[in-house]
């Protein structure tokens, strides 16, 4: 499992080495076609900084070769809000004083007749809170039934599960799953997650194991901006992609760098990263991996987001509502964070294809089933 492969790797040690990194070492690692993690720091250290103009050249290149000029639009469907854990910096914190709901059947299907309203949404993201009780694989398994007729790509993000319930979901329709780690700083993860099953770093890290064993076909990463030293956590994170690689060669994977965006409780960020930076970040992991799916949310600005998608990201969420029963059934109210690109999903397909860009809205068919 990846927690014994983290445990050679000093959190405190790996900053240092980050931070150490001088430009000739930038250099080197932008010589190379193949980079090793220590190249990765290099690229993401303080010192690549003045090196943002050949990243963001070389991004570009390793991403048309790999993608060609695609963007892949997909949208997210947050179907509860219910939730067991305690995570300092999200909406739905157990102890937030907001309405709880649970989307039925019929409201999920409400919900996925408004989206494609929207556009011609292929790809879906379901999204719920951490509580098993009411919102356990029985729950998921009925709610990509009724999603299946609308979208032909379903992912969950979802509470970690067993490799079973993985592959039970799987033969149910499921495509892929996301999972942020939130920070794999082991040391302060229980600051930020203090109750609840999400407390549990072990069980959330290895989660990842868990989706490869039972064979999922996509696998989402991220890490949220704002905890713990960017550097380190994105460094941690090229590690597990690595290592996730190596073991389930057969799956797809996809990285995200969210940064906080306001939310209930009025979590203040600890950790500030800059447009630059986040760019610096998208950059880095590019050269690094040239085949994995980058993706930028709804999170980011219009503008960033517009420039980001000719230099490395892959992916967009568009027209995105991130309360429950967002679209139709509960229209603002129930919102997990605010979001920053408030653009209909055509404004944002009319921006990509005047950079020259193709929109892709379908981008994977189970045609063998």
């Amino acid at each position: 499992m990846f927690s014994e492969e983290l445990e050679k790797y000093g959190w405190e040690e790996t900053t240092e080495a980050i931070m150490s990194k001088s430009p000739a070492d930038v250099e080197r690692a932008l010589g190379k076609e193949r980079l090793g993690l220590e190249d990765f720091m290099a690229l993401i250290s303080p010192a690549a900084a003045a090196y943002l103009e050949p990243m963001a050249r070389l991004s570009r290149k390793y991403t048309q070769e790999r993608f060609g000029k695609t963007v892949s639009m997909y949208i997210p469907m947050y179907i509860t809000n219910s939730c067991t854990n305690s995570c300092v910096y999200c909406g739905f914190n157990r102890h937030n004083k907001i309405a709880r709901v649970v989307l039925t059947p019929e409201q999920i299907e409400d919900e996925c007749k408004a989206i494609k309203r929207l556009g011609p949404f292929e790809n879906l993201l379901l999204v719920t809170g951490e509580n098993p009780a009411v919102a356990g694989v029985e729950y998921l398994e009925k709610a990509l039934q009724v999603c299946r007729p609308y979208f032909n790509n379903l992912t969950i993000e979802v509470m970690p599960l067993s490799a079973e319930d993985y592959a039970r979901l799987t033969r149910s329709g499921l495509n892929g799953v996301v999972c942020f780690q939130e920070t794999y700083n082991r040391k302060n993860y229980n600051i930020y997650h203090p109750a609840g099953m999400k407390s549990k770093f072990e069980w959330r890290v290895n989660g990842f194991d868990r989706m490869g064993q039972a064979g999922v076909h996509k696998i989402g990463m991220g890490v949220l901006i704002g905890l713990e030293d960017w550097r380190t956590d994105v460094t941690m994170m090229a590690l597990h992609l690595q290592y996730l690689r190596k073991r389930y060669w057969k799956t797809r994977y996809s990285v995200n760098f969210p940064r906080m965006r306001p939310a209930e409780g009025h979590f203040q960020p600890n950790v500030i990263m800059s447009d630059r930076e986040l760019a610096q970040a998208i950059f880095a992991f590019r050269i690094f991996d040239h085949d994995v799916d980058i993706s930028v949310s709804t999170r980011e600005s219009a503008g960033f987001r517009n420039h980001i998608a000719t230099l490395g990201a892959t992916s967009v969420s568009a027209g995105s509502k991130t309360d429950p029963g967002g679209y139709f059934t509960y229209p603002q109210s129930l919102e997990q964070f605010a979001v920053s690109d408030e653009r209909t999903p055509a404004e944002v397909e009319t921006d990509i294809r005047r950079e020259g860009y193709e929109v892709v809205w379908k981008d994977w068919d189970k045609v063998f089933d």
